[in-house]
């Protein structure tokens, strides 16, 4: 085959699946079947109510994930083996702030993966700088491909991951002193976490507001705390958390515990601070190019 003709070949089936998708998410007249309409409401107790809706929810392109959903389920299991870090994924996952599970994450992992191989293939196929390589240089191009979008998508997710501990460690000595300052104003511990998780609109927020929503639905305040420090696993959250605790077991004043936190918080930004300096020192020390001269 041509160059010119494997182009057209390889154009003309983007194009057909394009066009497929298009299709496929026009609106669909016509009314829903019963399976269709009860399923949602028995996502909690039938598996098949949850095969109904998982089938009608396929994202992102509605026929590509339809035709190839089965094979990649079948395909998650011995991939999640192979890349191991089970923990650590689902660590970086809450950390992150995503609700995906780590079989969902191995799943968009490996059509990364997929998706590299078969980019991979279309350069050694269609480019004639790589068909001048080596045959064993070719053959091995495509692996390196999947493996690098694999990696690549495991390390999008720690910087991500790394990012939002360090928003999480920057906000909580704020968040902390207005909850003191609640608390100082006569209002109980509850009632200080839900204006702080309303008033705010930073990540510790949001997980307080999700620990006054379980509160809410029944479970015991110590409980929801300690579900969020074993989710998220930040030193400096555990450590507010753990003296949260004992104070409510122990009866000592929640203002003065607060505060004394929010203190050690900001001391420990700094040491952090002082800390990224200097490992950063000999970059600093590099000239920056200005268009007046080097400062």
């Amino acid at each position: 085959m041509t160059s010119p003709m494997a182009w057209a070949v390889f154009l003309g089936s983007v194009l057909g699946l394009g066009l497929w998708s298009l299709v496929s998410v026009t609106p669909r007249f016509g009314r829903p079947r019963l399976a269709a309409r009860v399923a949602p409401s028995l996502l909690d107790v039938s598996v098949e109510a949850r095969k109904v809706v998982g089938r009608t929810t396929v994202s992102p392109i509605p026929v590509l994930g339809s035709i190839f959903a089965p094979l990649i389920q079948r395909m998650v299991r011995p991939f999640g083996a192979l890349v191991g870090g089970a923990d650590a994924t689902e660590r970086r996952l809450r950390q992150s702030g995503s609700r995906q599970s780590v079989d969902a994450f191995r799943a968009l992992q490996l059509v990364w993966a997929l998706v590299g191989i078969a980019l991979a293939s279309a350069a050694v196929l269609l480019l004639p700088a790589f068909q001048a390589l080596p045959l064993l240089a070719r053959l091995l191009l495509p692996l390196v491909g999947g493996v690098s979008a694999a990696f690549g998508r495991d390390l999008l997710l720690q910087r991500a991951a790394a990012h939002r501990v360090a928003r999480i460690r920057s906000e909580l000595p704020t968040v902390l002193e207005f909850l003191t300052l609640s608390l100082s104003a006569g209002e109980g511990i509850l009632d200080g976490l839900r204006r702080v998780s309303k008033a705010g609109s930073g990540d510790v927020s949001k997980e307080l507001f999700g620990v006054v929503a379980e509160v809410h639905a029944g479970v015991p305040l110590a409980t929801a705390l300690t579900s969020l420090t074993q989710r998220l696993q930040i030193s400096a959250l555990s450590r507010f958390v753990d003296q949260l605790i004992g104070a409510l077991e122990r009866g000592t004043p929640l203002a003065d515990v607060l505060r004394a936190q929010a203190q050690d918080a900001r001391e420990e930004a700094k040491r952090d601070l002082l800390e990224s300096a200097g490992r950063k020192e000999v970059s600093m020390m590099v000239p920056i190019e200005s268009p007046i001269g080097c400062f």
